[in-house]
C-alpha cells in the first residue's frame, strides 16, 4: 500500500469514529430537549413580559436577575427573548419547553452559515466537513446548544448566529452594511460583539489596494455600516435607561441571587466583576487545565465530582492550534487585535462561563475570528475556487485533532451521565 493510501485509509477511519461520536452527541441534545427542558429559560419570561408590555419579570426562573425598586429584571441584552416571543405566544410561560430544540436550530443554521463561510474561503470540501465538525461538537458549540435551556447558553447560541451571519455578509456577499446590520443584532445578545467592526472592516478591504486608499473608498459602506450598530447600541441604552435609569448599568450592581454561598455570588459581591485577581484562575483555565475528575473514598476509587469550571481550548478543541499557520496581514493583525481584546477583558472577569463540561462557553466570543483567520488561503489562487489552494501542510492533522476533540467530549458525557456527578 501506498503513503497516500494509508493516509487515505486512516482518515476514513478518523471520518467513522467522528461521525458515530457526533451521532451521539447529537442523540443526547434531543433527548435533553425531549425530557429535561423545564421550560424555565429567564429569556422565556422575559418575552412573556414584552407580551405583555412589560420590561421586569413577575418571578425569576433562574439566578442572576435584577432586583430594583422592587421588581425584577433579566439582566441580560434582550434580543434572545426577542427571538423568543412568537414561540412563548403560542405555548405560553413556562409551557414552552423548547428552548434546547431552538437552540439546536440556531445551531444549525448556524453551520450552514459557516459551510458557505467556508467554501467562500476557499477551503476543500474535505476541509470543510472536518471544520463543520470541529464546530459542532468539539467547540463551545456544542455545550450551548445542549445547555439551551439555561439561559445563558439560550443567548450565547443566538449571538453566535449573528456574528457567523456577520461573517458571511462580509466574505461571500463582501458588504459591510450588512454585515453591520448582524454585528448589531449580535450586540444585543453578546456585548463583546461590539469590538467585530474593525475584523469586518478589515475583510472588505480590496487586497490589491493600500491600507488608506481601500478605506477612503469604503467610506460610504462604512457610514452604512456604522448606523445598523448606532442603532444596536441605542436600543441597548435606552432600554437600560428604562430599567435602572442609567445607559450604562445592566443590572448586575442589583443582582439578587438567593444562594449567597457560589463562589461566583462572593466575587460579584467581595471584589467586583472585574479584577485582577481572576486572572490566573481564568488563564490557567482557558489554556492548561484538562479535564479534572474528583475521587473520594478511603482507598481513593469513588468517582465524586467532576470540575464545572471547564476544560482548557487546547485540551478539547485542539484544531484551533492549526491558527499558529495563518497567513499573517493587515486581515490577521485586525483579527488578533480583536481577539486579544476581547480574550483580555474576559481574562479580568469574576466568571469565565461558570459551569461547563469542556471549553469555557466565553471563548465563543471571538472563536469564530480564529476560525477565519485559520481557514483563509494562503495564495490567491485558491481565493473562492474550493481548491483549497495555499493549504498548509499541517491542515493535514486536522482530522486527528477534531477526532480527538469529538471523542474526549463524548467520553466525557459518558462518564457523567453514568456516574451521574
Amino acid at each position: 500500500m501506498t503513503a497516500n493510501g494509508f493516509e487515505a485509509r486512516r482518515d476514513r477511519l478518523l471520518a467513522v469514529m467522528t461521525g458515530l461520536a457526533g451521532a451521539t452527541l447529537l442523540a443526547l441534545i434531543l433527548l435533553r430537549g425531549a425530557l429535561r427542558d423545564p421550560g424555565l429559560n429567564s429569556h422565556g419570561a422575559l418575552a412573556d413580559a414584552f407580551l405583555h408590555g412589560r420590561l421586569w419579570i413577575e418571578t425569576c426562573p433562574e439566578i442572576d436577575c435584577a432586583l430594583f425598586q422592587g421588581r425584577t429584571y433579566v439582566i441580560f441584552p434582550p434580543l434572545p427573548a426577542v427571538l423568543a416571543m412568537p414561540f412563548v405566544a403560542v405555548f405560553g410561560f413556562p409551557g414552552f419547553k423548547g428552548f434546547v430544540v431552538l437552540g439546536l436550530a440556531l445551531s444549525a443554521l448556524s453551520l450552514l452559515v459557516w459551510r458557505a463561510i467556508l467554501r467562500g474561503l476557499g477551503l476543500s470540501r474535505s476541509d470543510t466537513l472536518w471544520l463543520l465538525a470541529a464546530l459542532a461538537f468539539a467547540s463551545p458549540l456544542y455545550q450551548v446548544t445542549l445547555r439551551a435551556d439555561g439561559v445563558w447558553f439560550y443567548a450565547q447560541a443566538v449571538g453566535f448566529l449573528m456574528v457567523s451571519l456577520s461573517l458571511w455578509a462580509a466574505i461571500c456577499r463582501a458588504s459591510l452594511p450588512l454585515a453591520g446590520l448582524f454585528i448589531g443584532l449580535a450586540f444585543l445578545c453578546r456585548q463583546m460583539a461590539i469590538f467585530y467592526p474593525l475584523f469586518l472592516l478589515f475583510l472588505c478591504l480590496p487586497r490589491e489596494r493600500p491600507l488608506l486608499s481601500g478605506l477612503t473608498g469604503l467610506a460610504k459602506p462604512v457610514i452604512l455600516a456604522a448606523i445598523p450598530v448606532a442603532a444596536a447600541l441605542a436600543v441597548y441604552f435606552a432600554y437600560n435607561i428604562a430599567r435602572f435609569g442609567s445607559p450604562t448599568e445592566t443590572g448586575y450592581a442589583f443582582i439578587n441571587n438567593p444562594d449567597q454561598t457560589t463562589f461566583i455570588w462572593r466575587r460579584i459581591s467581595e471584589t467586583g466583576l472585574l479584577s485582577r485577581d481572576y486572572l490566573l484562575f481564568n488563564t490557567l483555565y482557558l489554556f492548561l487545565q484538562g479535564f479534572h475528575f474528583e475521587f473520594g473514598g478511603p482507598q481513593l476509587t469513588a468517582l465524586t465530582g467532576f470540575d464545572k469550571a471547564g476544560t482548557a481550548l487546547l485540551v478539547t478543541s485542539p484544531w484551533v492550534l492549526l491558527a499558529f499557520y495563518a497567513k499573517v496581514d493587515r486581515v490577521f493583525l485586525a483579527g488578533a487585535a480583536v481577539i486579544a481584546t476581547i480574550a483580555g477583558i474576559t481574562l479580568f472577569y469574576h466568571s469565565n462561563g461558570a459551569e461547563q463540561i469542556a471549553t469555557q462557553r466565553y471563548a465563543l466570543d471571538w472563536l469564530p475570528i480564529l476560525i477565519v483567520l485559520m481557514a483563509r488561503p494562503h495564495s490567491r489562487a485558491g481565493d473562492g475556487q474550493g481548491s483549497g489552494t495555499g493549504r498548509p501542510a499541517a491542515f493535514a492533522a486536522l482530522p486527528l485533532l477534531v477526532t480527538w476533540g469529538v471523542t474526549a467530549n463524548l467520553a466525557v458525557l459518558a462518564v457523567l451521565s453514568v456516574y451521574r456527578v
